[in-house]
């Protein structure tokens, strides 16, 4: 005979949409307390494949299924049974249906999934060379296209996807491949004035300086927008004179040589001097940084600079140019 859970989640197949709506509604509820979410998590095996179902229904209803299931892969065991059910190819196929009301909760289930590498090598649709990439891709020109202006941007979390896909290797080699470009059109968003953007974007950018060994051609061939995303956050407040600013590219010297919003958030400042930190361990990585006049944005940030953490991401740059400088242009000087 059937206990209470059994019978609410039996209700979530049920052939009246009345029915499913209530039963949904529960669920959902339930989730957004832990002792609901240690009951269901106990009916893995029905809940999950149920509730994954209703994700192509109305509104009323997939809404809720879909926060339920946001809330319940935030486990990630949980979350490892969404994924072996194929619940990423479900999210995908109805996240780009024409008319799909729900994009934002979507983005967000996409978000706690692709925290684990069987949702990263699911989203990549690893093992099929035919459609390899191809989610990632669709989610790159959303994030690309759509408007961060609006209240509700729904595809804001994608930066926090693309921070997880390039914490894998495989991840990394799609965004760094210079024939498909997608790393060159996420740099782009960091002009973008949400934070939430700028941060999944610096994420990405410096996950994916990890391959600079081997990919810092694929890495220079997009340094007009590469540099002014690295260097702009860390460049300090004041306005650059044209004695510094014309030893630079325009994209950079024009941007420094006017008063400009500074960043204010450490962990951008921090993933940006990582990024370059890694770029220079390069011998041509390091060329093309004294190429753009980086140590002297750097000397110049450095002196504006209170945060302990960011000041030990400058320190570490300056110490490895100061030991390279036998063989380059002289050394970055850094003030205590």
């Amino acid at each position: 005979m059937a206990n209470e859970m059994e019978e609410l989640i039996g209700f979530l197949s049920a052939p009246s949409p009345q029915v499913q709506k209530v039963a949904v509604d529960i669920v959902r509820d339930l989730t957004g307390s832990e002792d609901g979410l240690q009951s269901l998590a106990s009916y893995s095996k029905t809940v999950l494949p149920s509730l994954c179902r209703l994700l192509g229904e109305k509104k009323e209803v997939s809404e809720a299924a879909t926060q339920a299931l946001v809330n319940l892969s935030q486990n990630s065991d949980l979350a490892s049974k969404m994924i072996e059910i194929g619940i990423i190819k479900v999210t995908m196929d109805i996240l780009y249906k024409q008319g799909c009301e729900i994009t934002g909760l979507l983005v967000m289930l996409l978000v706690n999934l692709t925290q684990l590498d069987s949702g990263v090598e699911s989203l990549l649709q690893l093992g099929d060379d035919k459609v390899q990439g191809l989610y990632v891709m669709k989610l790159v020109r959303s994030f690309c296209t759509s408007s961060n202006e609006k209240k509700d941007d729904a595809f804001g979390h994608v930066g926090s996807i693309l921070v997880n896909i390039s914490k894998n290797k495989e991840g990394r080699s799609l965004l760094l491949d210079s024939k498909r470009g997608l790393l060159k059109q996420i740099i782009r968003q960091f002009d973008s004035t949400s934070i939430l953007r700028k941060k999944g974007v610096s994420g990405t950018i410096r996950n994916c300086c990890f391959e600079a060994d081997n990919q810092i051609q694929n890495l220079l061939l997009i340094s007009e927008f590469l540099w002014p995303a690295l260097l702009l956050p860390v460049a300090g407040n004041k306005v650059y004179n044209e004695q510094d600013t014309s030893k630079m590219p325009l994209e950079l010297g024009s941007a420094l040589s006017i008063e400009r919003e500074p960043v204010t958030d450490t962990e951008i400042r921090v993933q940006a001097l990582e990024a370059v930190y890694l770029i220079i361990l390069q011998g041509a990585g390091r060329r093309a940084f004294w190429s753009v006049n980086g140590p002297r944005i750097l000397q110049l940030g450095y002196e504006e600079e209170e945060d302990p953490k960011v000041m030990r991401a400058y320190e570490q740059i300056g110490s490895l140019l100061v030991e390279g400088n036998d063989t380059e242009e002289g050394s970055m000087q850094t003030s205590a």
